[in-house]
């Protein structure tokens, strides 16, 4: 094993295997788990978003009463909604594929487009602003490191994902609790302190906003409260998570896919609630220079802890927990990121390898895609929190209203055929008005000051997609043509091609799924080498992508194909009274398992020579190379390094090919 392979095992682990039922159960998120990895970016919204909104009432904060129940209600709704999104799409997906599927394939790209920059601003905004907490205990001469920490960072949560989903959030789990654990401590000592002040918030909410009303009107005052309740939207974020990586969680996944979220709104809800609860008996007053959690919770740790020391000790402690489950939050996008570019790969938006599994059953491409340029946001802003907090949020409500209409369709279409379908269809109802709303007023609000960006560049990722799409579609219809070219072969069941010699010529041809390019092969083959090849010995390789990997009945589906593909090209040899059989191996890394299984073809018949076809555009660029694995190239240099033969036969895919008039071979 080469230096770099062994550093690359001691830094990503050891390989998976696929078809072992241990591996599905090792990397399989329990609820608990779930719930740390997947509902760390909702709760690292109680940092900033409870705070947002309690300050956009200005002088009537009396009225954040309303805020905090209202936060509380719309978490469990927004929730409850998704559990229907879980329901529907046990496989994954989330808002992307709901969107899919209920409206249309291009509200699909709309959602899956904007989840993905999401994402990107999730994992750029939440190490920025955890790195700005972390850097403002430190002395100022320090701070021109924290550009180079955030890149750090990034770098090594990005690192901790390539070894997979349950080992980062195992890693990250103590500073979830620890956040947890403290932050419910204060909330619930805070209030109990002051008990005998909740009886007086409801009548002191009434009368405040009565005053207001007086004074400004009803209009006004109901204004000003959807103003502030908007503002604090980002505390719903996180939500949708559940939904996008429910494939990943362990069986039964719809029942766990149900208690996560049951856990993700529950403290969500109680944690932003409380929060605003403890602004409201504590009278938070906003101090410049400080965040107003770090107001309140130093009065409510002075009141509990006499010893001034101790309790500047044990503040310090909860906000570093804060600055913890910021960076926390950002593992969120290198979860729901990778997941969402897999969904769109199967449905060809975007390049087929982010559906790919890397050696540890990671959504590999897909991990560094989403660190690679949440890496370069935080460079191109240089770390402002100010500058991406525009950028952020806004497209998470998108993705939140076109599911939340999709589903609204989706059960009316359904009430012919669904016994509750006006409770389902009203939940959903209620959850569109809510996001809807804050869709609006989050656009108006940042559009001009830099919001206009976020869309610009989701745009810009919907409009690649739609190339992509093409690409993929154009060349679907042309490989079919192809198959076209692959004749019926019918042969008794008892009829069995001739032996091979293991010392004769041997042609070794790499087939796929595709009939028509490995039929092509095997008679440009036989057509430039009549009569050479005695044996011909077809391989092929199973990828375990992120579809196949899905469930046992996917990966047996997959065997099953390759199978029958390996089996006809050995049926049509037959037919013909050739040599032949059939070799195969299935893994997350195709290359690596054919040329492993290609060495052990060319030792059990050494004098061979291996064929592949590679398509061969009309205009070969950049894009086309991206878009399509160069795996022939790449086996053949690897052939090469070792003395062993390989010719790459082009494949040419035209409009004006023609399949031959008879499609059936007859039997010698």
């Amino acid at each position: 094993m080469s230096l770099f392979r062994q550093a690359a095992r001691l830094i990503l682990g050891r390989k998976l295997d696929p078809f072992d039922p241990d591996t599905r159960h090792s990397i399989a998120l329990i609820a608990i788990l779930a719930w740390v990895g997947l509902g760390a970016d909702g709760l690292s919204s109680s940092c900033y978003g409870p705070e947002e909104a309690f300050l956009a009432l200005g002088e009537h904060t009396d009225m954040a009463l309303f805020l905090a129940l209202a936060t509380a209600v719309t978490v469990f709704v927004i929730a409850a909604s998704y559990n229907q999104v879980i329901d529907l799409f046990p496989s994954g997906g989330g808002g992307y594929k709901a969107a899919t599927k209920l409206i249309g394939p291009r509200a699909g790209l709309v959602s899956g487009s904007a989840l993905i920059v999401d994402y990107v601003l999730t994992i750029a905004i939440s190490v920025a602003s955890g790195t700005d907490a972390l850097f403002s205990l430190l002395p100022p001469g320090l701070h021109g490191y924290k550009l180079p920490a955030e890149a750090l960072l990034v770098c090594l949560l990005l690192t901790l994902n390539l070894r997979g989903m349950k080992e980062s959030i195992s890693v990250l789990a103590p500073v979830f609790l620890g956040f947890l654990v403290t932050h419910v401590a204060l909330i619930v000592y805070g209030v109990g302190a002051h008990s005998e002040g909740i009886g007086t918030l409801w009548p002191q909410s009434v009368a405040e906003a009565e005053k207001l009303s007086a004074e400004s009107g009803w209009f006004f005052v109901v204004a000003l409260f959807l103003k502030a309740y908007s503002i604090g939207g980002g505390t719903y974020t996180g939500i949708e998570a559940v939904s996008n990586n429910v494939n990943m969680l362990a069986e039964p996944r719809v029942k766990t896919g149900h208690w996560t979220m049951f856990y993700m709104a529950f403290s969500l809800a109680f944690m932003a609630g409380g929060i605003i609860l403890l602004y409201l008996l504590w009278d938070a007053q906003h101090v410049p220079g400080q965040t107003l959690n770090a107001v309140t919770f130093r009065q409510v740790i002075g009141n509990a802890i006499a010893d001034q020391t101790v309790a500047g000790i044990a503040l310090s402690v909860v906000l570093i927990f804060e600055v913890g489950l910021l960076l926390v939050a950002a593992n969120t996008g290198f979860l729901g990121g990778p997941a969402v570019l897999a969904s769109m790969a199967s449905d060809r938006w975007v390049p087929r390898q982010f559906r790919q599994l890397s050696n540890r059953m990671v959504t590999q491409n897909g991990v560094l895609l989403m660190g690679i340029a949440a890496l370069l946001i935080v460079l191109a802003t240089r770390g402002k929190v100010a500058l991406l907090v525009v950028l952020y949020s806004i497209n998470v409500f998108i993705t939140f209203t076109l599911t939340l209409f999709g589903l609204c369709r989706h059960w009316w279409q359904q009430r012919q055929y669904v016994l509750r379908w006006r409770r389902q269809l009203l939940l959903s109802l209620i959850g569109l008005l809510v996001t809807g709303f804050m869709l609006t007023v989050i656009l108006v609000e940042k559009f001009l000051l830099g919001g206009w960006v976020t869309l610009l560049i989701t745009g810009a990722v919907a409009g690649v997609c739609v190339l992509i799409r093409r690409h993929y579609d154009e060349v679907k219809r042309l490989m079919a043509r192809v198959d076209q070219f692959a004749p019926r072969v019918s042969w008794a069941d008892d009829m069995l091609p001739p032996p091979t010699d293991h010392d004769a010529p041997t042609a070794i041809v790499l087939v796929g799924a595709n009939r028509g390019s490995g039929y092509r092969t095997l008679e440009w083959v036989r057509g430039m080498f009549p009569g050479l090849y005695t044996n011909f010995v077809f391989v092929a390789v199973g990828e375990v992508d992120r579809d196949a990997f899905d469930s046992e009945r996917s990966l047996e589906a997959l065997r099953a194909r390759l199978q029958n593909s390996l089996a006809y090209f050995v049926g049509y040899c037959a037919s013909q009274g050739l040599s032949a059989t059939s070799y195969e191996a299935y893994g997350a890394d195709p290359q690596s398992e054919l040329v492993a299984l290609i060495d052990k073809v060319f030792d059990d018949y050494p004098n061979s020579v291996c064929f592949a076809s590679r398509i061969l555009f009309r205009r070969e660029n950049l894009f086309t190379s991206m878009l399509h694995n160069q795996m022939p190239m790449a086996v053949q240099r690897r052939l090469h390094e070792q003395n062993r033969k390989m010719i790459i036969v082009p494949l040419k895919i035209e409009e004006d090919d023609k399949p031959p008039p008879s499609s059936r071979v007859p039997v010698h």
